[in-house]
């Protein structure tokens, strides 16, 4: 089926189709000037008409300094006069591109004797969702099917977007770098992405996916960006947003448990209140927002059947439930002062704090489940505590969008985390242990530079990280215990990275080019308590170049064609090298790798789009190459039944696929969104030298498989101010590391009310409403195999209420 979709998908892409436009705004702005005095000329008169038909659009007088400013224009085609007593009436032809939202002139100069003038292009570019290609934006509220939940909920929901083993991926691949109002923090990860199931949708303004990001952003995620805005409200006086929102999950019991353990998790409360707070008054400005969401979830209950390839043919059947509790509280609080109308500085603080309680238990049976050989069971007491704070300041020049900013971030995040075990054998009960204290703090230095020109657009900036985690992993194991005691101790975590980046935008009426490069210099070092019994300090650094590039052909208003490339590198996180090993599965153990190495990768991406009256289409073909592939590998060691994942650099990889998103508006009433992906998945032939528990070398053949996924949202608009909304997931089966996923499938539905002359509403919605989303795979190791189904719970009806004032 993937196969016949992506055959189709190219076919299509071959049509002369139609394509999405955007509905933008420009400023344009000039100076004028005495063309033989060189002296600037106030008062004049300056008007934008139709070269259509010569109506007029907008008009003008400069100031003082000789400086006008046209306001709200919209991308086509006009001419440009001005007139002055005394001077000859300049008139030129005017096209305002969709690139950019200011559009400078530069000098205007008048003569005093009549000159015939010749016609001059003049170019602007818009930083916006369509216009190119590169970036898609969607407001949160329009998320009918998942109000009341998480961030992480609503992206499964988002065209182009799926989530897979709580991560995100665009375009089949996690590697994907998430900012918060534009930067990295803490709650979303510095290098790998985490938290997103824990930030509140009620938080949330709007969601920006950024496929090909330009130089201005941190050269990582190779698949790309996803920027989460946070709410802010500038009007003058008092203004916010109330809600409650609550919901059950966990409705009956998919699947029964092995024999002899504690009950699952079920009917599953959620509760999140949540407030917006916004006072201004002439040039300050004051925000809050606090969210609190509360939850009982059913986080993991998944069946595994290992094999083994040894005399005995072993094999073990388990399970691994966990019953959690979380109650995660965010507040993000500041102020904004306008000091005059070219000066604002904004301070504000951002704390989440996390608390996880989680119980779980994972039997170990023989194949028949007639002897039980282990009971592991655990309570986890996690704790998890960011705190942001950030200055920025702005300076605007007299020239709109020509403008400064400066900023500085401060993060403080701690990782407290204690696990205890009951660890049940057939002969006794032994108690077990372990602690964990991360502390991570993260100064980032920003300045950037952004000034509009004839032609374009020019950003530049640089960029200073430092960033240290020392960890402290402690083990206190029992008798025959998984848990390793020469293994845990001390590590820290140090990284330095300043960086320089250039970008500049050039539009005419048929062209557009884009050119930048971010310049990164990187040196990481990873220090290892010396009596680890395996590992060693190590770390890497590099001096490496980033650029990216764009060529769009404005085939006419309706239709563009977009040419992209990327090379982009992938970190290795803190997490990805931590030496301790990770003990939530009592015999499927997690361990880092200090010896990792970056990930680089090359993306190559063809994209048209066209708009048409009630509807678009946007169809992209894309490559992307990879070395250093990172990822877990899981093998054994002699005598042992115990399986390790280590992180390990797998070599190259390959993605080539399509993207497609189809949107039309089939009545008044009714919209729908189609969105496919279809992609080839390579993972070439590798050999990794694994260090832990002894020097082991594993070998891979090579691994490819067509895939893809299938989003349809379908809106109604209702009678009586009522709007519903239908969400139908398919996910193809994918290549893992290893080994395979079997094809997904979930059901959304949402309604919500207006209420209060549009001030209030209510909801009701349920995710996964038929209860299908069901995880398994299958994985082939050198000398075992095992195959997992994830019963977590995915099904969770939810109901709620908002208020504007």
């Amino acid at each position: 089926m993937v196969r016949t979709l992506y055959i189709l998908a190219t076919l299509v892409f071959l049509l002369p189709l139609r394509i999405f436009g955007q509905q933008s705004s420009v400023t344009v702005s000039g100076i004028i000037k005495n063309k033989v005095s060189n002296e600037v000329l106030s008062f004049v008169n300056v008007v934008i008409k139709k070269s259509s038909d010569s109506s007029a659009v907008s008009g003008t007088i400069s100031n003082e300094e000789g400086l006008f400013i046209l306001s709200d224009i919209k991308p086509g085609d006009y001419i440009l006069y001005i007139s002055f007593i005394g001077f000859n009436t300049y008139s030129k032809a005017l096209f305002v591109g969709s690139n950019s939202a200011y559009l400078d002139l530069g000098v205007i100069q008048l003569e005093e004797s009549a000159q015939q003038l010749d016609e001059v292009v003049v170019t602007a570019t818009q930083d916006a969702v369509s216009g190119k290609m590169d970036k898609k934006t969607y407001a949160v509220e329009d998320n009918v099917s998942q109000s009341g939940g998480s961030v992480l909920q609503v992206m499964q929901n988002l065209p182009g977007v799926t989530v897979q083993d709580g991560l995100v991926q665009l375009r089949g691949s996690n590697q994907v770098m998430i900012l918060m109002d534009g930067k990295q923090t803490a709650i979303t990860g510095f290098g790998n992405q985490n938290g997103l199931d824990n930030i509140p949708a009620s938080a949330v303004e709007k969601i920006e996916i950024i496929n090909n990001p330009s130089s201005k952003y941190d050269a990582n995620g190779n698949a790309g960006i996803i920027n989460i805005i946070l709410k802010k409200e500038e009007k003058e006086g008092w203004n916010g947003k109330v809600g409650l929102s609550t919901g059950l999950g966990a409705l009956w019991v998919r699947k029964e448990n092995l024999p002899n353990i504690r009950p699952q998790y079920q009917a599953t409360p959620k509760i999140n209140p949540s407030l917006s707070l916004n006072y201004r008054k002439n040039k300050v400005n004051l925000f809050l927002q606090a969210d609190n969401l509360y939850t009982q979830t059913l986080n993991k209950n998944e069946f595994v059947t290992r094999t083994y390839e040894d005399e005995e043919n072993t094999v073990v059947r388990q399970q691994l439930k966990r019953n959690r509790n979380t109650n995660l509280f965010t507040s993000k609080a500041g102020v904004d002062w306008f000091m005059n109308e070219r000066n604002s500085l904004t301070i504000s603080g951002l704390f989440n704090q996390e608390t996880i309680i989680d119980r779980g238990d994972q039997p170990f049976f023989s194949e028949d489940l007639s002897e039980r050989q282990r009971l592991w069971q655990f309570l986890e007491d996690e704790v998890l505590t960011a705190i942001m704070a950030s200055t920025a300041y702005q300076h605007k020049f007299k020239q709109p969008g020509h403008k400064l900013h400066i900023g500085f971030n401060y993060t403080f995040n701690r990782e407290d985390e204690k696990y205890f075990f009951d660890n049940t054998l057939p002969t006794y009960t032994s108690k077990e242990s372990f602690a964990l204290i991360a502390d991570q703090r993260v100064a980032d230095f920003t300045f950037d530079y952004t000034r509009p020109m004839k032609h374009g657009l020019l950003e530049t900036g640089l960029k200073f990280r430092r960033r240290t985690i020392p960890t402290d992993m402690q083990f206190f194991p029992g008798l025959n215990s998984p848990l390793d005691p020469d293994a845990d101790g001390k590590a820290t975590y140090k990284e330095t990275i300043p960086a320089i980046y250039g970008n500049y935008t050039y539009q005419t009426k048929k062209l557009e080019a884009e050119l930048g490069v971010r310049i990164e210099y990187i040196n990481l070092q990873y220090e290892v308590d010396p009596n680890h019994n395996t590992y060693s300090s190590d770390g890497y650094n590099y001096f490496q170049p980033f650029p990216n590039a764009r060529l769009t052909f404005n085939l006419n208003d309706k239709n563009k064609l977009s040419f992209f490339y990327n090379r982009r590198v992938d970190r290795p996180d803190e997490v990805d090298i931590r030496i301790f090993p990770k003990y939530d599965d009592a015999e499927i153990i997690k361990v880092g790798n200090p010896a990792l190495q970056p990930q680089f990768t090359n993306t190559f991406e063809l994209g048209y789009k066209n708009v048409w009256t009630k509807g678009y289409y946007y169809v992209a073909t894309y490559h992307r190459m990879a070395e250093g592939t990172i990822t877990r590998i899981a093998s054994t060691v002699p005598g042992s039944t115990l399986i390790y994942n280590i992180t390990q650099n797998a070599g190259k990889s390959y993605s080539t696929g399509f993207e497609m998103i189809f949107s039309q508006d089939l009545s008044q009433r009714v919209a729908v969104n189609l969105n496919l992906n279809g992609y080839r998945s390579e993972i070439a032939a590798f050999s990794v030298l694994n260090q832990y528990p002894i020097e082991s070398t594993f070998r891979a053949e090579q691994q490819e498989i067509f895939s893809g996924n299938i989003k349809l949202n379908a809106v109604f608009k209702l009678a009586g101010n009522v709007n519903a909304q239908l969400t139908a997931i398919y996910l193809a089966p994918d290549i893992i590391p290893q080994g395979t996923i079997d094809s997904r499938f979930s059901l959304d539905v949402g309604i919500k009310k207006g209420l209060q002359k549009g001030k209030g509403e209510i909801f009701l919605n349920a995710s996964d409403l038929l209860n299908t989303m069901l995880i398994r795979k299958e994985i082939d190791g050198t000398d075992f195999s095992y195959t997992t189904a994830d019963y977590y719970e995915t099904q969770v009806i939810r109901m709620g209420y908002n208020y504007k004032f």
